[in-house]
């Protein structure tokens, strides 16, 4: 099997570009080169980094989902470190006054609610709007061999969604900054300022060598510290939805977004006890037993129940199951943030079978898929989806 080689390991197409510039780099503990962080080969070939912009969960990884953190020194290379997290989500003109080029890299797991192509969005709206160069180092999307799930509709713009996309989109993080450029989905000052290709303020994607859609990439390193094991990653974007609900989705346990359940749920199913741990200091149904179900396995196993696509009947047999229906899904309207529109919760409120509302959403899937077509820079999957 051919070795799959991230954008960030092909220094000899973009370390060129960077000599002599200031530069800012997007980066996070998945940000490696082998067996070294993007920002320590970078500095050992002489790069100049200003400063690093931190994601959700830090630029060490290590802090919670939802959690702020403030602006910082990094203890190891003694660089600034910018949080992009909490109100402060996109670098300020003055974030960039100092700085040439930005340097994405994170590892994407190609959910939308998965905030890392929110913060994608916002770093290339600054950088076009202040007139910087933009170089994004790809990386394979573990999650990139299907489409799946309802499109967003604008008017449940969030964080944990921004665009028009389905839950599970099929894109690189290369290949869906294309698009937002592309279909100028980007802030109104940056569409203006798109640069043209090979001038000095340009955008430029570092292709990964050897991937295309059909491949199941092997995360090496853990996006986040709930995102425990690849197959998390891959119960992900039908589990996720219970963050919207009272259920526990499995936070504080070994095994988050695998293990799910409720104390009010029949005691004759899979129980578990969640408790505060390193990556979730607070959370659901801390120290209460819960009742629901334990979908792990092997990763073949998992891949194998979940058959490609998003699987619903679990929220919908936990929804038919959960005695206080009224308080099943939380008071924030969270869960319509996930879902991307208000429709969901009232087809699950309603009754409507997995068959039903997968019909649904259908037409804007088929529309979506259109438009991701012309921006695929990989060959795409040959499944049915």
């Amino acid at each position: 099997m051919t070795q799959i080689i991230p954008g960030a390991e092909r220094l000899e197409l973009y370390l060129p570009l960077l000599k002599g510039k200031s530069v800012a780099v997007f980066a996070n503990q998945t940000s490696m080169v082998k067996n070294s962080s993007l920002v320590d080969t970078l500095l050992s070939r002489g790069i100049n980094i200003v400063k690093i912009f931190g994601p959700e969960h830090g630029f060490r990884g290590d802090a919670d989902a939802g959690e702020e953190f403030g602006n910082m020194v990094d203890k190891k290379t003694g660089i600034p470190i910018v949080s992009l997290y909490g109100v402060h989500k996109k670098p300020t003109p003055e974030d960039l006054k100092d700085v040439d080029v930005i340097v994405f890299d994170v590892q994407d797991v190609g959910i939308r609610f998965y905030t890392f192509i929110s913060s994608l969005e916002y770093c290339l709206d600054a950088a076009f709007e202040n007139h910087k160069q933009f170089i994004l180092l790809d990386r394979p999307n573990p999650n990139g061999f299907y489409v799946d799930g309802p499109v967003l509709d604008p008017k449940f713009k969030s964080f944990v969604g921004m665009q028009p996309v389905p839950i599970v989109y099929g894109m690189t993080m290369g290949e869906y900054a294309t698009m937002l450029i592309g279909e100028k989905w980007l802030s109104a000052e940056a569409n203006k300022n798109i640069p043209k290709k090979d001038t000095p303020r340009c955008f430029i994607v570092i292709k990964c060598k050897n991937y295309d859609h059909n491949s199941r990439y092997i995360l090496p390193v853990m996006p986040s510290p709930n995102l425990k094991e690849m197959q998390a990653i891959y119960t992900y974007p039908s589990t996720c939805f219970f963050e919207g609900t009272a259920m526990s989705e499995g936070r504080g346990t070994d095994k988050p977004f695998e293990i799910f359940g409720h104390p009010t749920l029949p005691d004759t199913l899979y129980s578990f006890t969640p408790k505060p741990n390193a990556g979730a200091k607070s959370s659901k149904c801390f120290y209460q037993q819960c009742y629901g179900w334990n979908i792990s396995g092997s990763t073949e196993e998992v891949l194998k129940k979940l058959d490609g696509k998003i699987q619903l009947k679990y929220l919908l047999t936990a929804y038919q199951l959960f005695p206080g229906k009224d308080s099943f899904f939380l008071k924030t309207n969270f869960f319509n943030s996930l879902a991307g529109n208000d429709i969901l919760i009232k087809q699950v409120k309603d009754g409507k079978t997995e068959t039903e509302i997968k019909k649904s959403w259908e037409p804007a899937l088929d529309n979506f898929k259109k438009i991701r077509k012309k921006y695929l820079l990989y060959k795409d999957f040959t499944s049915p989806n």
